[in-house]
């Protein structure tokens, strides 16, 4: 039996992690399912209980998606408590294209991925420069606080 999967982030502003991680990724938002205007419709399409269905909760979409079909699919699940704590797990966005491509390229590519994330809201923690290994990354956080890498 094959086994597929799509990757849950709890959020408190899912319109918000949808555009800045669609960006990020270079996903787009998903559409509801043929037939159905929002997810929301397809929900109560398909019988989900309407006090299982919070205010708002599928009018906009929530997940992204891999236009080439590629990667897997990323849910926005919107919960009432904040971010805490520091991230078991994160994102490693390799924009600089692996220890094959020159050190001064990678910091460069790494360092316009790093500008075109900050505008669309994310923030720098720190730059990552290991000249001796030959490693250059930057440690993010996406606009709700979590962690994430650009290498």
């Amino acid at each position: 039996m094959e086994t597929t999967w799509h990757l849950t982030i709890d959020c408190s502003d899912p319109r918000r992690m949808v555009a800045f991680w669609a960006g990020a990724l270079g996903y787009v938002p998903e559409p509801a399912p043929d037939g159905h205007a929002t997810w929301r419709a397809y929900w109560k399409a398909m019988g989900v209980p309407p006090e299982e269905l919070p205010p708002g909760a599928g009018d906009i979409p929530e997940s992204i998606v891999d236009p080439a079909g590629n990667g897997p699919r990323v849910w926005f699940q919107k919960v009432p408590e904040p971010k805490t704590a520091k991230n078991r797990w994160h994102f490693d966005l390799q924009a600089g294209g692996g220890r094959d491509v020159p050190l001064d390229v990678r910091k460069q590519r790494v360092q316009a991925a790093v500008d075109r994330l900050v505008e669309a809201g994310a923030t720098l923690l720190r730059i990552k420069d290991e000249p001796d290994m030959a490693f250059y990354a930057a440690a993010m956080r996406d606009p709700e606080g979590n962690e994430f890498d650009v290498v």
